[in-house]
């Protein structure tokens, strides 16, 4: 929370900063927001909550802000009716819930390095079926994951499965389903993730895992 102190560049109304300014530190008390005050930050207008973010190189970047604004409301003469009939000059909250777009995707490629986890990466699973025998059940496995809104392609090209394998892993796709013919006896599927071979597991398991995983944010 910002506080003013140089009254000239401040909007001057001593009763509402102090009114805006217990608001805000009730609302970050009440989620349980660490926070700092940081004198004569705020805006002309008002006191606001910046949350920060800490990019790789330890600089710290304004993510997005709430803002009370007592000051305009003032000047443009808004007023509203309350409940007991009488004209009240409403506050008015800037809210920008991620601040700029593309600094913000920015941010999290810096911060990922690309390798986004599960349920913010724009692809999220690659299906690779070994062979042409195979692409049947690797279709299959597709059509279950459209259900569960997961984001995916079916790697049925006519190239190597260790080459798309590697072109997974160079994408940073979080998982890549590889099946074959154990695979689609047992209407499973083997996991790849990051380099590592995570074992097979039935579909329905890992729809379920990775549903828990895009839930939770982890």
């Amino acid at each position: 929370i910002l506080y003013p102190k140089n009254k000239k560049k401040y909007y001057d109304d001593p009763a509402n900063w102090k009114q805006g300014e217990k608001i805000l530190k009730d609302v970050l008390e009440s989620v349980k927001a660490p926070y700092v005050t940081a004198k004569d930050e705020a805006a002309f207008y008002g006191p606001k909550i910046d949350v920060q973010m800490r990019n790789i190189n330890g600089k710290e970047d304004t993510a997005f802000t709430v803002q009370y604004d007592f000051c305009m409301p003032s000047r443009f003469k808004l007023e509203y009716t309350n409940e007991k009939g009488k004209k009240e000059q409403p506050i008015v909250i800037h809210r920008s819930s991620i601040g700029a777009l593309e600094r913000i995707m920015a941010f999290l490629i810096e911060h990922y390095a690309g390798n986004f986890p599960l349920w913010l990466a724009p692809e999220q699973i690659w299906v690779i079926p070994v062979g042409k025998q195979h692409v049947k059940y690797a279709k299959s496995v597709v059509k279950n994951l459209a259900k569960n809104n997961f984001r995916y392609q079916l790697k049925d090209e006519n190239e190597s499965v260790s080459k798309k394998i590697r072109n997974g892993e160079i994408q940073k796709i979080p998982y890549l389903l590889v099946v074959g013919d154990e695979e689609l006896k047992s209407k499973s599927v083997r996991i790849r993730s990051k380099g590592k071979d995570l074992g097979k597991i039935k579909l329905t398991q890992f729809i379920e895992k990775a549903k828990i995983e895009v839930e939770k944010k982890n």
